[in-house]
């Protein structure tokens, strides 16, 4: 016997809004299985407002409310049963950042928990890692979003230390990150994984996943600290039409892809790490997981 259930999620980031409705299938003596059955992405860059004036324009808080508007109908038609909304580093840093939160839930019936960059790493970490995470290994998770990063290290199947950054794609585009900042990655990252042999990194974020699909490897297989490395000079050798034209990325993601994938190299050297595994997770299957096993 078969049940399936359906969850949605959404994702309310620094580069963009993403709606995920997830397809939860039990079955008597086996692990639920979680596919994905639409992802929803909005390219509404709210870091450009949070990070630079401080507060979310009008325009946007419009866009916000049309576009929670279709989710809620989306979820409808999907029939969700049971759905969350958080949002991360610009709902966080906005000072109108709550007021914005209360006027979507009189719009549209959505009610968003803006989160911290703790419970941000938290859920992205309890998303389903463990067919990837061998328990006599060491990893460096990376969470690359707009406004922050999150890294997680696990050892032993457990996670021993994490933390936030704010260091994010649209802060490096508006030249909003200074030297301080990187040197306190530097640090953390070095001083987490010194007693270790060797590290693996893990790297989540829309940014990694385009790169891992443009490698054309399969999802099992990692990329080598080489492969990033000439795509980032590869990409910088690009003008930014070019990236949309000839790479085909979406507008919002050819400025930032550079500024990730110099987060995730710097992340792999600092950790020593040669490879990186990119599995198709982020935040938004993390609180999928996180509601259906009663962590948040």
């Amino acid at each position: 016997m078969i049940t399936i259930k359906k969850y949605a999620a959404i994702d309310i980031g620094s580069n963009a809004m993403r709606l995920l409705i997830s397809n939860i299938v039990e079955q008597e003596g086996k692990e639920p299985q979680f596919n994905k059955n639409s992802l929803v992405r909005v390219p509404i860059r709210l870091g450009q407002d949070a990070f630079t004036v401080g507060e979310i324009t009008e325009e946007n808080i419009e866009r916000m409310v049309d576009a929670m508007k279709a989710y809620k109908l989306l979820m409808k038609v999907h029939k969700v049963e049971k759905y969350m909304a958080c949002a991360t580093s610009a709902m966080r840093e906005a000072f109108n950042g709550k007021e914005v939160a209360e006027i979507i839930e009189r719009e549209s019936g959505i009610k968003i928990e803006i989160i911290d960059g703790k419970k941000e790493a938290a859920i992205i970490a309890s998303t389903d890692l463990h067919h990837l995470v061998k328990t006599d290994q060491t990893y460096l998770y990376v969470d690359v979003g707009g406004g922050s990063t999150e890294f997680s290290l696990f050892d032993s199947g457990k996670i021993v230390a994490s933390k936030s950054f704010k260091n994010g794609t649209v802060r490096l585009l508006n030249n909003m990150v200074n030297e301080v900042v990187w040197t306190e990655i530097e640090k953390w990252i070095k001083s987490v994984t010194e007693a270790y042999d060797t590290v693996t990194l893990i790297g989540s974020g829309g940014n990694i996943n385009k790169l891992f699909k443009m490698s054309g490897k399969q999802q099992e297989k990692p990329l080598s600290y080489f492969y990033v490395n000439s795509q980032y000079q590869f990409l910088n050798s690009l003008s930014y039409e070019q990236r949309i034209s000839e790479l085909g990325l979406n507008p919002d993601r050819a400025d930032v892809i550079i500024y990730a994938v110099r987060i995730y190299l710097n992340a792999m050297k600092w950790s020593g790490a040669r490879n990186i595994y990119v599995p198709k997770i982020g935040l938004s299957d993390g609180i999928v997981k996180a509601m259906y096993y009663g962590n948040i």
